[in-house]
């Protein structure tokens, strides 16, 4: 996606798409994400977008904001471990690199100057670059 994106809008608004409010139902997980989904995208933190992306939720939008980190920081750590944004990335279907091929790209340039990598996150890295 190479067009600029409005960081004051949430995805419910630059989708389109309202979501129900969280019930009282509602999973944890669910919970979250229905919540992050109304919040502007410019507010959204590393765990936010871990989190969001991977439930494959709002990708056309969040998939620029996470490179944008991951240019600075490759190894930018939500809640869960050091990297773990990187490895949501990395782990989408490879559907949507076809769909996103110029984020696509740029994720390989920034994978391709990792090294000494956890074994874990290498073999994300390694799926990912298989042709």
């Amino acid at each position: 996606m190479t067009r600029p994106l409005n960081r004051d809008c949430s995805l419910e608004e630059l989708e389109r798409d309202r979501w129900p409010a969280p019930s009282a139902d509602d999973t944890r997980l669910v919970a979250t994400a229905l919540t992050l989904r109304r919040r502007p995208i410019g507010e959204l933190t590393v765990e936010d977008m871990r989190l969001l992306i991977g439930q494959d939720i709002g990708l056309p939008y969040l998939l620029p904001l996470a490179l944008e980190v991951l240019r600075e920081n490759p190894m930018a750590e939500g809640h869960m471990y050091e990297g773990d944004l990187l490895s949501a990335v990395l782990t989408r279907n490879p559907s949507v690199w076809a769909e996103h091929s110029e984020l696509g790209r740029e994720l390989r340039v920034i994978v391709l100057k990792l090294t000494g990598l956890p074994p874990d996150l290498q073999q994300k890295v390694e799926r990912f670059l298989a042709p």
